[in-house]
Order: C-alpha cells, then sequence, then structure tokens
C-alpha cells in the first residue's frame, strides 16, 4: 500500500513537472498532449492526478468562501460601528438636594449637576454645555420649574436656550399669582458638530430645585445627516 502510494506521488510530480516544462520557463503553461496518455497506461497515476485536482478545486472554493465571509463581517463591523457613533443622548437635571438658582447681574449658565443619562459624553457638567458630537437632527426639550416662597410674592421663573451663545428659545413665567409653576418647550433642530448648547439664567430669575428634579434639561440624536 505504501509503494502504491509512493508511485502514485512521484507519477504526480512528473505530471506536474511535464504541464509546467511543456512551453519553457516564463510561458503560460498549457496542458501536455501526453497526459492523457498517461490514463490510458497507468490508471494509478490517473486516480492521484485527479483527487489532486479535485482537492485544489475545493481548495480554492474554500478560500473564495472564506474571503467572502471575511467582507461580509468587516461590512457587519462598519455598520456597527457607525450605529454606535451615532448614538447620542443627554438627560440632566438641576440638583439632587433643595437648592434655589438665581442671578443677580449678569446671564448666568446653569450648570445641572444631576445626570440621568450622557451616552456619548456630549454634556459637561463642569460647564453646562452639551456639546454636538455628530452632524445630525437633535430633539432638545427643557424644563423650568420656581417657588416663589409665599402666596403673592413674585414667581420669577425664567431661562433662555443658547445654541454657540445665541438665544433660540425662552422659558418664562413671571407672575405674582402663581406661588409655585413651571414651563416647558420641546424642539427638533438641524446642528452641525461641534455646535454648543447651554441654558442661561437672566437677572432677576429664579429656579427652585430638590431630589423631585423639577428642572431638567434633555437632548438627542434623531438621525445623522453625515
Amino acid at each position: 500500500m505504501r509503494g502504491l502510494v509512493f508511485l502514485c506521488l512521484i507519477g504526480c510530480s512528473l505530471a506536474n513537472d511535464a504541464v509546467y516544462s511543456w512551453n519553457g520557463p516564463g510561458e503560460p503553461s498549457q496542458p501536455d498532449p501526453g497526459t492523457d496518455n498517461v490514463c490510458l497506461s497507468d490508471s494509478d497515476t490517473c486516480g492521484c492526478c485527479l483527487m489532486q485536482k479535485q482537492m485544489m478545486r475545493m481548495e480554492s472554493f474554500f478560500n473564495m468562501s472564506l474571503n467572502e465571509m471575511r467582507k461580509g463581517l468587516e461590512k457587519a463591523e462598519t455598520a456597527l460601528n457607525y450605529v454606535r457613533s451615532s448614538r447620542s443622548a443627554f438627560s440632566v437635571a438641576l440638583t439632587d438636594t433643595r437648592r434655589c438658582l438665581t442671578s443677580s447681574r449678569d446671564d448666568t449658565v446653569v450648570k445641572y449637576q444631576s445626570i440621568f443619562l450622557n451616552l456619548g459624553d456630549g454634556y459637561n457638567v463642569s460647564t453646562g454645555a452639551f456639546t454636538v458630537p455628530r452632524s445630525g437632527v437633535y430633539a432638545l426639550a427643557l424644563t423650568v420649574y420656581s417657588d416663589a416662597g409665599a402666596p403673592g410674592a413674585l414667581l420669577a421663573a425664567c431661562v433662555r436656550l443658547r445654541k454657540n451663545g445665541r438665544v433660540i428659545a425662552a422659558l418664562s413665567e413671571y407672575n405674582t399669582q402663581d406661588q409655585e409653576d413651571s414651563a416647558t418647550t420641546i424642539l427638533a433642530m438641524q446642528m452641525q458638530a461641534g455646535d454648543k448648547m447651554d441654558v442661561i439664567l437672566p437677572p432677576g430669575c429664579y429656579l427652585c430645585d430638590d431630589s423631585s428634579h423639577f428642572n431638567t434639561f434633555s437632548g438627542f440624536l434623531l438621525y445623522a445627516t453625515d
């Protein structure tokens, strides 16, 4: 049996030499007309060569299938990375403890300290600004609340929503009829990567909050445009 396998391999080697040397070095390989005669004269050698050719076809098909699978995996990873990079959402509240915030002389940036969600790390607690990580259409929601402290006292719950330092929306509850009240605005905006959104408290306005989180600022990416 070992002798047969050895002869088979020698036959295949000789057959291959005939194929690659038929037209000389550097020239395209062409089938040796004498190869067919091998099958007529030596059935064992012929069977070995046919088996080798079949194995080469199977190997080629396997490599082609593997390459297609790799391409599909790369496309899936690219799509997943795109989805991950598109995730952007934040939701913050003024404070976790009872306190009131006011501005006596100049506009003051409201720095929300209680973080519900900051997906993508777009909101900065230190500056109070949300920096847009990716160009697209964003949904924004802002709610303000204040307590005048006593019936008949002035209720002044008022803020301004800014984009890159320019006021784009305002909320105001300014009267002496309500001891406490709130206001909300919701809007959708086209924004570019790097835009900054923040909330300012004008002079004479008050915001009061506690662990119930009456003052909130939220936003999230509806869909990307880049």
